[in-house]
Parts: C-alpha cells; structure tokens; sequence
C-alpha cells in the first residue's frame, strides 16, 4: 500500500513539473514557439509564416486600458517599419469577439489581428506563460527572441539594427 501512495506522489509531483515547464515564457535568444490563430475574418495565421520579418508579438484585449494607448503608440512605428520588413502580431485575449474586433476599428489598428480564444492549457497565452497584458516580445528575423517587454523607444531603437 505505501508503495502505491508513493508512487502516486511521485506520478503527480512528475506532472505538475512537466506542466510548469511547458508553461514557461520564451527568454530572449531562444526560439520563439510557433503560434498559429485566427484573424477576424477567420483565416489561420501562423507566427512561422512571418518569418524573414521582424515581429512584435503583442497580447492584448479590449478592456485594458494601458493596451489601449500602447495601440496608439504602435501605429506611428509600424507605418515607419512595415514596408522594411517590420509586422505586429497582436493576439487578443478577450473572451468577447465583439468587443475585440470593437477596439480594432476603435484603435485603427492595420496590423495582423488574431483572438486567442482558447481558454487554459490551449490558450497561447497560457502556453507562453502570460502574467499581465500588456505583454510584448519583439522577434528578429529567424524567429528568435530579440527583446521581452520592449517599451516603444526600445522598440525605435532595436528595430533599424534587426531590420538590416
């Protein structure tokens, strides 16, 4: 019987590992797992189709405030960088599609939008471990992490190194 209970708490202690491991974010350097969603339209757009681009992949929803303003904030950059090779991938969390696709015309937002409506361990939020949103990771060119949480200027400043 103890050896069943041990084994047992073994099992489990191995489980709950291998989820927290799956469960990690993407560190700068490493590649960045392939994410494929849908747009608003429902069409499949996968991260890996990006790659060759430099992409800002950028976790928002409609109902947070500070993702709002780094909306605005995007949009003079990606018309600065888009035709040099620059994308943003925002992926939505909102569990309202309506509201999201609301924001999007509300925002004026022309960069690629996909709703990550999938909820716990299917969430792609979930599986690059999303704490807070606004949550942003700048990718270069052969799909590795260039930056975590680059704020605009850092952003300003990376991209005319990573574009070359």
């Amino acid at each position: 019987m103890k050896i069943n209970q041990l084994f047992f708490v073994a099992l489990l202690s191995c489980s709950l590992f291998s989820t927290a491991l799956l469960a990690q974010p993407p560190r700068k350097g490493q590649t960045a797992p392939d994410i494929r969603l849908q747009n608003a339209q429902g069409d499949s757009v996968a991260l890996s189709s990006l790659r060759g681009k430099v992409v800002l992949i950028d976790f928002w929803a409609s109902w947070c405030g500070p993702c709002r303003i780094s909306n605005k904030m995007a949009k003079p950059v990606y018309e600065q960088y888009k035709a040099k090779g620059f994308e943003i991938l925002a992926i939505s969390v909102d569990q309202n599609t309506a509201a999201w696709k609301r924001a999007i015309k509300q925002d004026q937002m022309t960069w690629l939008q996909v709703h990550d409506a999938a909820e716990g361990e299917d969430a792609v939020a979930y599986k690059w471990n999303i704490r807070q949103i606004p949550t942003t990771y700048l990718i270069d060119k052969n799909g590795k992490v260039a930056a975590v949480d680059p704020d605009w200027m850092e952003i300003s400043k990376l991209l005319p190194k990573l574009l070359k």
